[in-house]
């Protein structure tokens, strides 16, 4: 096949040692198909699992997997290669590469690539049930995450060596579709004339998740619906919008950036990271309040009457943010049962917010629908927002926002020292 000459995407896909690999031939594929120009590169535990002809005769381009290539390096390759895709995407990924790239090791010649671009990267996780859910995994996930890698997968059933659980590398058809959507959005994001031109906003958005055992979590009825149109409607008023979005089955509003979490924690870590170059904040999400001790590393059987589990308390996010960025102008949510102005204008105290979007829950009411109402409060005065459908509720606290935050400057973003980690 020649080398595909149109205007498409420009594909580095990467394959890593492990049996998975071989679903990347199917991978490659698509993307060609799709009108993608692909450039594969394998590490060497990789070859010993697929052959490097498959992919040349599949893209038309020789596989590139070495450092000490010397036609390749003589004009410094591995920087211009690094230099050359719209994205990389490395499926599969195995847990060691994974290490590798979240500690910045640059010994091979897929990690150099890595850690010498500035383009988008997808990973497809792939390995061992037990690995997968390694504390030492998990870990490095939560900070590929943070620093805004897009994580594809895992899937879950049965595994190579015949265990059964959650590890398995997401099928070719879903990374590929991961990759082109996420491409599209970023192609299709022009300059917007508003009033927030040229301001970062970052709005958190929908549940968390925290595990009980590899099968169970526990969680709360948010559907992010509320979260995303407030993303939206920001991006429409011009502003640069990172949505940090947690498990919901929503499409990404058009020209913004979305990052994936899961827990709480993982939540904490990409708003922070995100945090340190932004101007707004506008926390939406339904963070869960606690998480449990200790996970069950095995499904939790039905054998007693009673279960108990014991919590810890996350940290806040909001309370986080506000002591690394005490410039930044931050808008809280209050999902409250009872006494709501007084509940939010506590939190709004509490936490040193600029403005607090309060609503009733509850009893059929904003969780899971397609409308809602707001109290808006700030230090001097308040705004009754709605009912409506949440859209509309989203443009209008968008200019509420605007206002506020226009009449207050702080200093710029880029001018703020980087986010304080959080502590565990």
């Amino acid at each position: 096949m020649p080398t595909n000459p149109n205007a498409g995407p420009r594909i580095l896909l990467a394959l890593t040692g492990g049996i998975a690999a071989y679903k990347s031939a199917e991978l490659a594929r698509r993307f060609v198909k799709a009108g993608c120009d692909v450039q594969v590169v394998m590490t060497a535990s990789a070859q010993r699992f697929i052959g490097a002809q498959t992919f040349q005769a599949l893209t038309g381009k020789p596989v590139r997997a070495s450092l000490w290539d010397e036609a390749a390096e003589a004009a410094m390759g591995h920087i211009e290669l690094a230099r050359w895709p719209d994205a990389i995407v490395i499926a599969p990924a195995t847990a060691n590469t994974l290490a590798k790239i979240t500690h910045g090791l640059a010994d091979d010649l897929l990690t150099t690539l890595v850690l010498a671009t500035d383009k988008l990267i997808f990973v497809a996780p792939a390995m061992n049930r037990l690995m997968w859910a390694n504390a030492a995994t998990q870990a490095n996930m939560a900070t590929l995450r943070a620093r805004g890698v897009r994580v594809i997968g895992p899937g879950s059933g049965e595994q190579a060596c015949g265990e059964v659980g959650e590890g398995r590398v997401a099928e070719p058809e879903d990374v590929a579709k991961a990759v082109l959507g996420a491409l599209a959005r970023s192609t299709a994001s022009p300059a917007i004339d508003g009033p927030l031109s040229g301001r970062r906003a970052v709005v958190t958005a929908g549940p968390t998740r925290e595990p009980i055992d590899p099968v169970r979590f526990i969680t709360n009825r948010s559907s992010g619906k509320q979260g995303y149109a407030v993303a939206a409607a920001l991006r429409a008023l011009g502003a640069q919008v990172t949505l940090v979005s947690g498990p919901v089955n929503l499409p990404t509003p058009a020209g913004v950036t979305r990052v994936d979490c899961e827990t709480a924690l993982d939540m904490l870590d990409a708003t922070q990271a995100a945090c340190a170059t932004a101007d707004l904040l506008v926390g939406t999400a339904a963070v869960a309040d606690y998480r449990c001790v200790e996970i069950a590393s095995q499904k939790i059987k039905k054998q007693r009457d009673t279960l108990e589990l014991q919590l810890v308390k996350n940290a806040d996010i909001l309370t986080e943010v506000r002591a690394a960025q005490p410039q930044l102008f931050i808008v809280g949510f209050a999902a409250e049962t009872e006494r709501l102005a007084e509940h939010a204008r506590g939190k709004l105290v509490r936490k040193k917010l600029d403005l607090i979007a309060a609503n009733w829950v509850g009893d059929g009411r904003a969780f899971d629908r397609d409308d809602n109402q707001l109290t808006v409060y700030w230090a001097e005065g308040e705004q009754a927002i709605g009912p409506a459908d949440k859209a509309d509720i989203a443009r209008q606290l968008a200019a509420l926002i605007a206002e506020r935050l226009l009449a207050a400057p702080r200093a710029p973003a880029a001018a703020r020292r980087p986010a304080r980690k959080r502590t565990p």
